[in-house]
C-alpha cells in the first residue's frame, strides 16, 4: 500500500512565552517597590519587543535589580539559556543601565549546528530552516521520535521544544 500525502514532520522551535515574561517583570516591579534597599531609588524595568532594559542610580542597585528579575524569570520557568544578559553600562556619574535580550527563534549559526548534529546521527530525515525554526521530515514516525530523543539529550545552549508533529 502506498500512502499519499505529506510525510510525517515536526518543527524544532525556540520560543519564550511573552505572557510569562510579562508576569515575571510585573512580579519583579512589585518586589522592587516593596524592598527597603530600593526605597527612594530611581531603579526601573522597561520591556519592549524582545528587550528588557534595566536602569538604576548605581552599579550595586543595578546588580540587585538584575538578580530580582532573573529570579522571577526562573520562577516562571523561563529557560535562562534564552536570556542574554548584556554587560552593564555605568556612566561616570554613576547611573547604570543594562540590556537583557530574550532570544526568540533559532538563529542561523545555531540552526546549522543543530541540523549538522541531526545529520551526524544518520537518521533518515531531512531538515530545513524555515523562519527561525527547523522543520524535520522523514518517512517513518520512529525516525522522527528518535531525532526528538536525540535533541532532548543534548544541550545546544538554547531552549528547544517541538511542535506541529504531523503523521
Amino acid at each position: 500500500m502506498f500512502k499519499s500525502g505529506p510525510m510525517p514532520s515536526f518543527d524544532i522551535v525556540s520560543e519564550i512565552d511573552k505572557g510569562e515574561i510579562d508576569n515575571a517583570i510585573n512580579q519583579a516591579r512589585k518586589e522592587l517597590a516593596a524592598r527597603f534597599d530600593f526605597k527612594g531609588s530611581t531603579a526601573k524595568i522597561e520591556w519592549e519587543k524582545n528587550e528588557i532594559n534595566l536602569s538604576a542610580e548605581d552599579g550595586s542597585h543595578l546588580k540587585g535589580l538584575e538578580e530580582i528579575l532573573v529570579g522571577k524569570l526562573a520562577k516562571r520557568n523561563i529557560d535562562l539559556r534564552n536570556v542574554d544578559r548584556k554587560d552593564p553600562a555605568i556612566s561616570p556619574l554613576g547611573h547604570a543601565t543594562q540590556k537583557i535580550v530574550i532570544k526568540q527563534g533559532i538563529e542561523g549559526e545555531k540552526a546549522k549546528e543543530i541540523t549538522k548534529a541531526i545529520k551526524a546521527t544518520a537518521a533518515k530525515v531531512q531538515c530545513a530552516l524555515q523562519e527561525m525554526q527547523i522543520r524535520v521530515t522523514g518517512k517513518k514516525r520512529d525516525d522522527l521520535q528518535g531525532v526528538i530523543q536525540f535533541i532532548r539529550g543534548k544541550d545546544f545552549g538554547v531552549a528547544l521544544s517541538f511542535k506541529n508533529f504531523r503523521d
